[in-house]
Parts: structure tokens; C-alpha cells; sequence
């Protein structure tokens, strides 16, 4: 059992390389503290991508999670810290962070940050009957 956060991200082989399939994971309790006041924010973090080679591995995003804890960081500077951290360790097709942070001040704050490779064009929408 970790005893302490990390900022490294472990990966995986993503098993259906050829095939363009989404990922989503719900973080519902993402904390940071306001650079400004030192008080904590709460927020539920939404990451949803298309791997390539590599897929992120949950634990290890847990405790990556966690580091954010005791650090003093803006809405959009932490919501897009992640991403890069995420689109760097594994390189995904797309990526899409949204980071609804709770209600401070009678203000609630959502940021969508989005990573998309060079080389990639999502696929074409299914409207089902």
C-alpha cells in the first residue's frame, strides 16, 4: 500500500491497438488547495481518451492524483497540468480532461483542456434510429 503520492504515471499496453475505442474515468474527489487562500478546492475530474500504444494505469493515476493534494494551483493551470502529464506518458489518439471543480464564492468552475495527435481523425458519428 503507497504511503505517500507520486507523480509517476505507469502504463500498459493498450490490447486493441488497431482499433479506435474511448476510455473513461471518473475521479470524483480531486483536491488542491487555492494558491491564493490556501483553501482546498474539491473537484470531479472526467478523463476520457482514445489510446494508441499505451494506456495509463488506474492505480498509479490514483496516487498520481493524490500529489495534487497539498499543492496550490489555479483551476486551468492544474486541469492542464494533468493533461500534458497524461498526453506525455502515454501519447493517446484524443484526449479530453474536464475538471468540474465545486461551488467557492457562490462560483463554480469547469475547465475542458483537449489533447488530439497530428495524424488522427476520429472516426464518423453513428446515428442510430
Amino acid at each position: 500500500m503507497p504511503s505517500h503520492p507520486s507523480k509517476t504515471l505507469d502504463t500498459f499496453a493498450n490490447p486493441q491497438p488497431e482499433r479506435d475505442y474511448t476510455i473513461r474515468i471518473r475521479v470524483p474527489e480531486f483536491t488542491c488547495l487555492c494558491p491564493k487562500t490556501g483553501q482546498p478546492d474539491f473537484a470531479m475530474l472526467t478523463l476520457e481518451y482514445v489510446p494508441n500504444r499505451l494506456c495509463v494505469e488506474l492505480k498509479s493515476l490514483k496516487i498520481y492524483i493524490w500529489s495534487y493534494r497539498d499543492q496550490g494551483a489555479f483551476h486551468e493551470a492544474v486541469t492542464n497540468q494533468i493533461l500534458d502529464d497524461l498526453v506525455f506518458a502515454i501519447s493517446p489518439r484524443y484526449m479530453r480532461l474536464t475538471a468540474e471543480f465545486n461551488v467557492r464564492g457562490g462560483i463554480y468552475t469547469t475547465v475542458v483542456a483537449e489533447h488530439r495527435a497530428q495524424d488522427w481523425k476520429p472516426p464518423a458519428a453513428v446515428a442510430l434510429p
